[in-house]
């Protein structure tokens, strides 16, 4: 199983970034597991950013980011993306995507909860 995680970079204050996750593997599909973006800045505990359900019907964000970042998903290509707008410097950090293999159709905001991790992309904010 691998989740890899894309899109980060470099962006001004208010700008836009759309992250993209990727999972592959022989038998791993994403529709089975709520999936998760966490985010580590230098010298801080990765945190938790936003998740979705299984098949999307619930999502969930951290206080910092709602109303900023929305988190969707498309099954059929096994990819989950974090779209990230009105970007602040607080938001730099290195995103990564988990994968929760969980059955009911809820999504939780626990790293702990999460068993596969992606690498991380990382995303710069300028002021």
């Amino acid at each position: 199983v691998q989740l890899q995680a894309s899109g980060g970079g470099l962006v001004q204050a208010g700008g836009s970034l759309r992250l993209s996750c990727a999972a592959s593997g022989r038998t791993f599909s994403i529709s089975s597991y709520a999936m998760g973006w966490f985010r580590q800045a230098p010298g801080k505990e990765r945190e938790f950013v936003a998740a979705i359900s299984r098949i999307g019907g619930s999502t969930y964000y951290a206080d910092s980011v709602r109303g900023r970042f929305t988190i969707s998903r498309d099954n059929a290509k096994n990819t989950v993306y974090l779209q990230m707008s009105s970007l602040k410097p607080e938001d730099t950090a290195v995103y990564y995507c988990a994968a929760d293999r969980i059955l009911s159709l809820v999504a939780r905001t626990t790293l702990g909860e999460y068993e596969y991790w992606g690498q991380g992309t990382q995303v710069t904010v300028s002021s």
